[in-house]
């Protein structure tokens, strides 16, 4: 595998922990120069630390995704120190709000606003941030991470579904714009992935992990390399030709 993004320059924003976290590593296991963008910047350095001790190149800047000055400055220092923009992960989001996220008529609209300001409008805000670089290169890629539930039609959450529903369409809109400029543009949409944290907290009850390995056509639930594989591909010259697609990596959970 090492070689298809070889020297390229990404970043990934939300890399401080889980399925962003996994992406910088394995992007910088196939060689790509990568910047750790992250709220939490202490969860950012320690990502971008590992990579170094690896033996890979990376750096980490805090960032908040809502702050337009925020993300244009974290862009601006990213490709300055990269010295060039290739490809970018935009991955992240409040996950907090999902558990107050019930139902159209009891959800506070707090948790709505603070949802689409996330996972939305600051997709948005890294959108426009990346694409003059981006097009600069004449091969950038963009990919966004959804969710299965921007399509599952659930009971609950649809503050977070209709925000992902939203970053499909901003997504095909992206590589229908640009893609005639060599751009291509993807959403990741993961099942229910068992990340690194919700592991080590233990927070996530074995009667859940149970129903949810029933659902899937899967031996197991997601793991965050699974999502970090996919999103290496859609940034890599193997991905060149898959362009505006919402792809899920979901273990069979849900068929589209």
């Amino acid at each position: 595998m090492q070689g298809r993004i070889q020297d390229r320059a990404i970043i990934v924003v939300g890399a401080g922990t889980g399925i962003g976290a996994a992406t910088v590593q394995r992007l910088c296991a196939e060689g790509a120069r990568v910047c750790v963008a992250d709220l939490n910047f202490a969860a950012a350095q320690a990502v971008a630390d590992r990579m170094v001790d690896a033996g890979h190149e990376a750096h980490a800047i805090e960032v908040d995704i809502t702050d337009q000055a925020a993300v244009q400055a974290c862009f601006a220092e990213a490709i300055a120190r990269l010295g060039r923009l290739d490809g970018a992960h935009i991955n992240a989001a409040d996950l907090k709000t999902i558990f107050s996220d019930s139902d159209a008529l009891a959800l506070e609209l707090e948790t709505f606003d603070r949802t689409m300001a996330v996972n939305l409008r600051g997709h948005l805000l890294a959108t426009r941030a990346a694409l003059p670089h981006l097009l600069e290169s004449g091969r950038g890629a963009i990919v966004y991470t959804s969710s299965d539930a921007s399509g599952a039609g659930e009971p609950e959450r649809p503050s977070y579904a209709a925000s992902k529903a939203g970053l499909n369409a901003l997504m095909r809109h992206v590589a229908s714009k640009w893609g005639k400029q060599g751009l291509t543009a993807n959403c990741v949409a993961p099942g229910f992935v068992m990340t690194p944290e919700m592991i080590a907290g233990g927070a996530v009850p074995p009667d859940w992990i149970d129903h949810c390995i029933a659902a899937t056509r899967s031996t197991r639930l997601g793991q965050v390399e699974d999502v970090a594989a996919m999103v290496a591909l859609l940034l890599s010259e193997d991905g060149r030709w898959i362009n505006g697609q919402v792809i899920h990596v979901n273990g069979g959970a849900m068929l589209t």
